[in-house]
């Protein structure tokens, strides 16, 4: 570096500071997409946990505790945030205020619209089970329709691995007893 012209120099510090400034952003981008992912995967399971829970008779905090509790093995960011409301459940006097920080630490709107649900019950007065009741099935229907757009999406992505690998090999299949068949008779063509 010492040797370089200054221009070169600069170019270099431009660079590496693009590289430092942008470098972070993309690795916390990256964990939170992860940690995204972990949580939409297991929430459908964990609010069926928790309508289970407030429908054997739980309170919605007790419920969040031990869903947290035995949804760790599957997702533990899930499992951190469900504590984390459990705390804030405990703690804070306005517990819809509660359920808006979770809804909005996750920033999914499976979880958002789940938490809007026990707003307006808390609001309301209605049942906190009928509403995670509905909330459970439209997660359930939310995932059957996922699982279909995957299943649909399959075949175009299929078509040029069947083309390029599996075609040239089947033609191989048929063609060759015939081409073995030629070579046996020793039939000439000319």
């Amino acid at each position: 570096m010492k040797d370089s012209p200054l221009y070169m120099s600069a170019i270099y510090a431009l660079f590496l500071g693009l590289v430092g400034a942008y470098l972070p952003i993309l690795f916390l981008r990256n964990q939170t997409q992860k940690r995204q992912l972990s949580i939409k995967r297991a929430w459908p399971d964990a609010l069926d946990l928790m309508l289970l829970c407030v429908e054997s008779g739980m309170s919605i905090e007790h419920a969040f505790k031990r869903v947290s509790k035995e949804i760790g093995m599957a997702s533990v960011p899930l499992a951190e945030e469900l504590t984390l409301a459990t705390a804030e459940l405990s703690f804070l006097e306005d517990r819809t205020r509660a359920y808006d920080n979770l809804g909005r630490r996750t920033g999914l709107d499976n979880v958002k619209s789940v938490m809007q649900a026990l707003i307006q019950a808390e609001r309301y007065g209605t049942s906190v089970g009928t509403s995670l009741r509905v909330m459970a099935e439209e997660g359930r229907e939310t995932r059957m329709m996922d699982a279909e757009k995957k299943a649909a999406a399959l075949p175009p992505k299929l078509t040029v691995p069947l083309i390029v690998f599996f075609l040239p090999v089947l033609f191989i299949v048929i063609i060759s007893p015939a081409i073995i068949k030629v070579m046996q008779n020793n039939v000439s063509f000319g």
